[in-house]
């Protein structure tokens, strides 16, 4: 009988009510010993009592281990723990910092800057971007002017600011340097920044940050384009003593296409801002700690550099959730748990946001939606982007400040030189209120945009009576329904009022001349309206008729491309980037993509899987010619051959890396696995062989602590091998279930659950935390044909598996590890899919398939899958598929012999297509290709760059 708990001590409050909670739970469940519940949950009964006993919230992980042991709902006690945790910290008083006594902060009195950029004054915290500070210093002394490209949250206005403005100050007096964003008139502060640098003050450095605002905010098009020509010619115009450094968001990169003289000017000048490494993250994480006097837990930095490795848009998230964990830190440490309380990597600025929100009084809170859809402008085939209005556009009442104040203070906005603007995009993405106000009616926020633009050129023109809105645009404008959720500020409701005024005082004197032409006009109405639709109807049927002839070509020269992707590699690349550009269609784009694979030879029969090694400098191989081989690897340049594993008498099936990397596993048709010593990639040598598996190995996979060996084939049966001593590996157990062949293992990532997957149209999931005794936990069936993959996203809480069929692909929530659930069927590919696997941030999962393409797939809604991209570069079936390791890379092994390789940043892919080239195609081959097209090559450049 279960010992009798001691009561519950201290005052009633959310402590003490998640532990009688936990309590009635375990009751509920009829009262388990704790010494049961320890077997469940894998931990202590200190552990797990203490849990229950009010003196201290449980982290996390103990509660969830608890609820699941007590067979409660793991995604409620998720929310409720979260709940308390937050009420928690606000009871908490916030520990005051002193700078002089915790060691150096940055400007905002913080290690950490949240969602604001890093200023100059921060730099003595600016961690993690050495290197690429130092490329765009090299690239800024050998051009003019240099684009930083990065997407949003790369962290670009943070490089200028903290990385290279501090170098640039420190090389020297006969150097200026100017920083500017370009606002609404950007020409103008141009000129000013220009005008203000006199010869004799040595060579100017002028940097436009958030240069995107030259298509977004500016509505200009003149101005625009004499703003790109001003900074264009001070850099390049003889004898010119300025240099000018443009930071550009990526999805802008288009934009900047359309005008020649950036073309010219960025071709070879370009800073491409990527994700950062582990080993920079882990910098950026702990360094600014380290410099304030604080430690950051372990487990909090393998979190964060878990969710962060490899999103290139993540590190504004990454520095709000460090400051909000900062502000929940114990002592002088950083905690997983304080993390978790700040609610995680993308809830903490959700929280944040929410907290204001529901701060505010209803009032306020439509004030609230009213400024921040205002300080958003909405995007035209690119995402959304934040919008610096000035203050004087929003109302000067007490109310609208007190919100902008809050806000500021929790650095959700700033307030800056007259300006207001969201502190990052990040916050349009983070924050689901805000998307769905952003969501609800974009073609009303869009009307009112139009009156945002009128109201200033209005106002810019001295109130014109002529820039006055009129006619329908005015009854629009006007309509209640779309003003009220979204407020006027005072320039746009005078612009209203005036334009209503002027109608009024023009209504009387246009219907007397209306009647003294309704004559006039009706005779004259129907040829006008003839004449009209005609003409509108040639216009359109002349547009119609080029966008299909463009929309045919593309296709067709998409098709061609592809084809002689494997021959003509450069050619390929420029009809593919041709026909993207004539119609920028998901067909062309994947096109364009299959032409860039790399491709590469790199056995004498196929390709039957393949392996990057957990650092992603090295690729292991098994082909049908009875080796495998080992391949040193750089991003998607051809990988570089290493050595040769010869020994095994049939095909070479399956490779695995032990997670250190200093060993390979591989797996046979002749029915052993062997062992290799892999530390001196010149020179592998055998460790062990494993001959106990029976019948031809299929599969291999290393537990994530590298001391468990699983081994499956085709006896229908898993192995499971103690391989800690790599030289004496023993038999722990074997599996049995399945009724043929098994062709797929993997484990969890916690290395808690095997899954195996079988040609008897099952995958099996086994309990093997301790590998002597496993423990079967439940069958997934519904596939139509046999299983041939299986992978763990890397949360652990879904599971991909593939086949042939209907149901070539099933994802499962896995979070119920007894109780799986479908989530959804991925359809699309035409033939057996033999292998899938997820990106390191689990929102993306590639497939390879026999019907000879690649396809990458969005997962982030596991439950609302979607296809992002097909690639055709392969020659016959695709056996094989793996993400590198920072996510960047896609590797792909086929029958063909070959191995594939595709970067997976799009936007970087297309950007840098014209590297790729070699020489430029000629009037033959382009009337040869699009004889109905005029001769326009995509990249001017004559020769491959290297």
């Amino acid at each position: 009988m279960a010992r009798k708990e001691r009561p519950l001590e201290g005052e009633d409050g959310p402590l003490r009510q998640f532990a009688a909670a936990l309590r009635r739970l375990r009751h509920e469940a009829g009262s388990p010993p704790y010494r049961d519940l320890a077997a469940r949950a894998h931990y202590s009964v200190a552990t797990l009592s203490g849990a229950a006993s009010g003196r201290r919230l449980p982290s996390l992980d103990v509660t969830l281990s608890y609820v699941r042991a007590c067979g409660g709902d793991a995604q409620e006690w998720e929310r409720r723990w979260h709940a308390v945790a937050v009420r928690l910290s606000a009871q908490a008083p916030q520990p005051e910092e002193d700078p002089g006594e915790a060691g150096e902060t940055g400007a905002h009195g913080t290690p950490y800057v949240g969602l604001a950029a890093f200023r100059t004054e921060d730099a003595g915290l600016f961690f993690g971007r050495e290197r690429l500070v130092e490329d765009l210093l090299a690239t800024l002394v050998r051009q003019r002017v240099v684009a930083l490209v990065g997407a949003s949250g790369a962290g670009k206005s943070s490089l200028l600011h903290a990385g290279l403005l501090p170098r640039l100050d420190a090389r020297g007096p006969h150097r200026a340097v100017r920083v500017l964003t370009p606002g609404p008139h950007p020409l103008g502060r141009v000129r000013q920044a220009l005008a203000a640098h006199r010869a004799d003050d040595g060579e100017l450095v002028l940097i436009v940050d958030q240069f995107e605002e030259v298509f977004t905010v500016c509505a200009d098009p003149d101005e625009r384009a004499g703003c790109i020509t001003a900074l264009v010619g001070a850099a390049r115009q003889p004898g010119s003593c300025c240099r000018v450094v443009l930071g550009v968001r990526a999805d802008f990169y288009a934009h900047c296409t359309r005008y020649p003289a950036l073309v010219e000017v960025l071709r070879d000048a370009q800073v491409l801002v990527g994700p950062m490494s582990a080993a920079e993250l882990r910098r950026a994480v702990v360094e600014p700690a380290r410099r304030a006097g604080l430690t950051v837990e372990g487990a909090l930095q393998a979190t964060l550099v878990a969710h962060a490795h490899g999103q290139v848009g993540a590190l504004p998230l990454l520095s709000h959730a460090l400051l909000e964990t900062w502000r929940r830190r114990r002592g002088a440490a950083l905690t997983l748990d304080g993390f978790h309380a700040a609610g995680g990597f993308e809830g903490a600025l959700a929280q944040s946001a929410e907290t204001l929100y529901a701060s505010l009084s209803v009032r306020r809170q439509r004030l609230a939606q009213q400024v921040f859809v205002h300080l958003i402008a909405l995007g035209e085939g690119t995402e959304d982007t934040k919008r610096p209005v000035a203050r004087d556009e929003l109302d000067e009442d007490a109310d609208t400040a007190a919100v902008l104040a809050r806000a500021a203070r929790l650095r959700l906005l700033t307030l800056d030189d007259g300006r207001v603007e969201l502190t990052h995009e990040a916050l349009i993405r983070a924050w689901p209120r805000l998307r769905g106000w952003l969501t609800d009616d974009r073609e009303r926020l869009r009307l009112h945009r139009r009156l945002t633009d009128a109201a200033r050129a209005w106002e810019a023109l001295g109130r014109d009576p002529g820039a006055l809105y009129r006619g329908t645009r005015l009854e629009l404008a006007r309509d209640p329904a779309a003003t009220r959720p979204i407020g006027l500020t005072p320039v746009e409701r005078a612009f209203l009022e005036a334009s209503t005024a002027a109608e009024a005082a023009a209504g009387s004197a246009a219907r007397r001349r209306a009647r003294r032409l309704h004559t006039l006009v009706a005779l004259l109405a129907a040829l006008v309206v003839v004449a009209g639709v005609a003409t509108g109807n040639a216009v359109r049927a002349e547009d119609e008729v080029t966008r299909q002839r463009n929309d045919a070509v593309a296709q067709n020269l998409a098709d061609s491309a592809t084809d002689l992707a494997n021959t003509e590699q450069g050619l390929a690349v420029q009809l593919g980037l041709t026909a993207y550009r004539l119609s920028p269609t998901a067909k062309t784009r994947d096109g364009l993509a299959s032409t860039l694979m790399t491709a590469t030879p790199v056995h004498a029969k196929e390709v039957l899987a393949l392996a990057y090694r957990p650092d992603g400098r090295q690729l292991a191989t098994a082909s049908g010619d009875h080796t495998a081989r080992l391949w040193r690897t750089h991003g998607t340049e051809s990988p570089v051959a290493e050595a040769t594993l010869s020994g095994h008498g049939d095909d070479v099936r399956t490779v695995s890396y032990r997670p250190d990397g200093r060993a390979l596993a591989t797996g046979s048709a002749d029915g052993s696995v062997r062992l290799w010593d892999t530390a001196d990639p010149s020179r592998p040598a055998v460790l062990a062989s494993l001959t106990g598996q029976g019948g031809d190995v299929r599969s291999l996979a290393y537990g994530p602590d590298g001391r468990t060996l699983a081994t499956s084939g085709t006896d229908g049966s898993v192995g499971l091998w103690d391989v800690a001593d790599t030289a004496r590996p023993a038999l722990l157990a074997r599996l049995a279930g399945h009724r043929d062949a098994v062709r797929a293992v993997a484990f969890s990532p916690d290395g808690r659950t095997l899954a195996s997957a079988g040609e008897d149209r099952t995958v099996r999931l086994t309990d093997v935390a301790d590998p002597r005794r496993p423990e079967p936990l439940a069958v997934l069936e519904g596939h139509d044909s046999a299983v041939f993959s299986v992978a763990f996203a890397p949360d652990g809480h879904t599971l991909a598996a593939a086949s042939g069929g209907r149901t070539s692909i099933r994802l499962w929530d896995v979070t119920d590890l007894r109780h799986p659930a479908p989530l959804a069927v991925l359809a699309g590919h035409t033939d057996v899919v033999g292998s899938v696997a997820f990106s390191p941030d689990g929102r993306t999962l590639a497939s390879a398939s026999d019907d000879r393409t690649v396809r990458v797939w969005s997962v982030a809604r596991p439950a609302h899958p979607g296809l992002l991209s097909t690639l055709t570069g392969h020659l016959t079936a695709v056996s094989s598929v793996a993400f590198s390791p920072d996510g960047a890379v896609l590797a792909s092994g086929g029958f063909d012999t070959t191995v594939r390789l595709a970067g997976t940043d799009e936007a970087r892919v297309i950007a840098g297509a014209c590297a790729h080239t070699g020489p430029r195609i000629t009037r033959a081959q382009w009337t040869a290709h699009l004889p109905y097209v005029a001769y326009s090559p995509p990249c001017s450049g004559l020769e491959k760059r290297p």
